[in-house]
């Protein structure tokens, strides 16, 4: 069994164009979907692993009948040579159901395109973690401009009236 799965895992990353595995794990991911407006970009590095949102090599599975809510996650290395992104591949993830559907390479073909997967278990706790992090500094700028509105509006209404 374990020497099946290294056959595959083996086949599969041969299967796969080598820069983005040259160059090391992703650069980046963008994120689009429920609560986002346009598209969020992430350097979390846990979610930067060719693996991290689904482990290929478990084969894939039937399509779910209502995976739920999606995000459209698109993975991208920077060259370093070059300075320019490169657009690897595109696939949605469904973080209520623990599912992954696989678009493909953006560039090119591999048998995993097209396909239902089973989420990594552990992606769930960090994808969400983004997604809070993004949350809090979203409302932090709002809430230093309420605390400052306050200040001034104190002091000005303490001063009392001019005479």
């Amino acid at each position: 069994m374990k020497k099946t799965l290294t056959i595959l895992v083996t086949v599969f990353l041969l299967a796969v164009p080598t820069p983005a595995f040259a160059k090391g794990p992703f650069t980046y991911i963008t994120v689009r979907g429920l609560g986002l407006t346009g598209e969020l970009t992430v350097t979390n590095s846990a979610l930067m692993d060719f693996f991290a949102f689904a482990d290929f090599s478990k084969g894939s599975v039937d399509a779910p009948a209502n995976p739920g809510d999606e995000y459209e996650i698109t993975r991208v290395y920077v060259d370093t040579t070059t300075n320019r992104a490169q657009f690897f591949d595109r696939l949605h993830y469904y973080p209520d159901t623990g599912y992954v559907y696989y678009d493909g390479l953006l560039e090119g073909g591999s048998e995993y395109d097209g396909k239902w997967y089973r989420a990594q278990p552990g992606v769930e706790a960090a994808f969400r973690s983004v997604l809070a992090e993004r949350a809090r500094l979203t409302w932090v700028p709002f809430a230093a401009l309420v605390v400052m509105l306050i200040i001034f509006g104190a002091a000005y209404f303490s001063k009392g009236p001019n005479r």
